[in-house]
């Protein structure tokens, strides 16, 4: 992670446009904020946290929310080549907005907004992947929905704050792995809840009465949807799930999704003392996922009374998604042979240098890379019972690599829905790379080892930052 303030933030568009016809004399506005450049390293997959003067330039209420990332030209990235992690908008050092590669819209309610002062200090927390071993720079933009305090949309407008709920409690890498086929009969992980010794940090406390006015989950691949619930004097009742709508034709397995939101009248009356809970659901029949969240943001409005008791009215409502497919996810991966060999074909070899270690430099593992010709794609071989190792030589360069299972042959093309980390044997290296504790995506270490466990046969994998990298290995008997 690198941390920057002040930051110059480079190019910066403002465009005042009116939301409405002007025969609806609606004082509206939309402003549009383009952040960067945000210069991206190779395979670069790091937090940064900077300094964001791109804000309205006067006084008023933000009623609106649409983010996305461009290139110069304000084309969109493939996800596949450049991935926005996730997008967290601060204001004076708390979470106003965010957004992950889903690229959930936010709507306040009529009526309702978040006041904004031109004295309000701003931040962008960011973390951008660059699945490539190129070079770019891109930008993050966002429209805001506006209403300046001089308008007269503004004098009756209720006032709402963002309450972050998160299951992992606002950490600045808040993640969690869900393990495929390892959390009941259902094959689905619902995380806090059915991770023996998850820290209980999902939940906040009402100061104040007030009503909920809406909502809207985040997930990563994998993810099914999101709960809100409400406990009051020992009852829990759910408020809302918000549902992941997959356009990807293969499931529930990349960032073809968008999530579902609150309707625009759902309101729920809470109580000093309420408490809410968030909880993730993921699908673990097909895959594990590694560094998964969620997260469901939530408008508060203190003192807020037109709400409904959720203990006496249904208030867990269908919800509306906030968009349709995007094109920037058109390329799903796996369809056709990407003209990497079966390497169940190939015949293994021990590790040239005799030490036992696989290099992981420019993006190619040093044996058995998919991509290498010759004795070195080769897949290294082991006996049973012993370990190979992977050396992270990218990490002195800031660049994470993982070693993740995938179904032997792991050979077709890459996509947002493939490969994914479901090979006949579980095993992840966690991102091989150094960064500061709980702010970065890495594990702190440079080299991983196999399990121990493994039985004879064929292993295939892919690093999950970069999925182009496939490699594969064998295990031999004992004897």
């Amino acid at each position: 992670m690198t941390i920057r303030v002040p930051l110059a933030l480079g190019a910066l568009l403002v465009a005042l446009a009116l939301a409405a016809p002007a025969a609806a004399q609606s004082s509206v506005q939309t402003l549009h904020f383009k952040y960067g450049p945000v210069k991206i390293a190779p395979g670069q997959n790091t937090i940064e946290i900077d300094e964001n003067q791109l804000k309205p330039p006067v006084d008023g209420w933000i009623t609106g929310f649409r983010p996305n990332l461009t290139y110069e030209n304000g084309t969109v990235p493939r996800v596949d080549v450049i991935h926005l992690h996730h997008g967290v908008w601060l204001k004076n050092l708390r979470p106003l907005f965010a957004a992950g590669e889903e690229k959930t819209r936010f709507d306040a309610p009529p009526g309702y907004g978040w006041r904004y002062r031109t004295t309000d200090q701003w931040h962008m927390n960011h973390m951008i992947h660059n699945l490539t071993p190129t070079p770019t720079q891109v930008y993050i933009t966002y429209d805001l929905d506006f209403v300046p305090a001089t308008a007269p949309e503004a004098a009756g407008m209720q006032e709402i704050d963002t309450v972050w709920m998160d299951v992992a409690g606002g950490n600045a890498y808040p993640v969690f792995d869900a393990k495929r086929g390892r959390h009941g009969d259902d094959r689905r992980l619902t995380y806090p809840d059915e991770v023996r010794g998850a820290p209980r940090v999902n939940t906040w406390t009402a100061p104040v009465d007030g009503e909920l006015v809406g909502t809207a989950g985040h997930l990563h691949p994998g993810g099914l949807w999101t709960d809100l619930k409400l406990t009051r004097d020992g009852r829990t009742v759910r408020l809302f799930r918000s549902r992941a709508k997959y356009y990807e034709p293969a499931g529930a397995v990349s960032w073809d999704v968008s999530m579902t939101a609150t309707p625009p009248d759902w309101r729920v009356q809470i109580r000093r003392g309420d408490v809410l809970s968030v909880s993730g659901t993921y699908d673990t029949r097909r895959a594990s996922w590694y560094e998964s969240m969620a997260i469901m943001p939530v408008m508060f409005n203190a003192g807020g009374t037109t709400g409904k008791d959720p203990f006496t009215t249904d208030v867990d409502v269908p919800g509306q998604v906030t968009h349709g497919h995007l094109p920037e996810n058109e390329n799903h991966g796996g369809g056709r042979l990407s003209g990497l060999p079966d390497v169940r074909d190939l015949l293994a070899r021990p590790l040239a240098n005799g030490s036992g270690s696989i290099p992981i430099q420019g993006f190619v593992f040093g044996q058995g890379d998919l991509s290498s010709p010759g004795r070195t794609g080769r897949p290294a071989l082991v006996r049973r019972g012993r370990s190979l190792t992977f050396v992270n030589r990218d990490a002195r360069q800031t660049i994470f690599h993982t070693v993740t299972s995938c179904r032997a042959p792991c050979n077709r093309t890459t996509g947002i829905a493939y490969p994914l980390a479901n090979g006949k044997a579980d095993f992840d290296s966690g991102e091989l790379g150094f960064g500061p504790a709980g702010f970065t995506a890495a594990a702190n270490r440079a080299t991983w080892a196999t399990p121990k466990r493994l039985k004879p046969g064929t292993y295939t994998y892919f690093c999950r930052v970069h999925p182009f990298m496939r490699g594969a290995f064998k295990v031999k008997p004992k004897a």
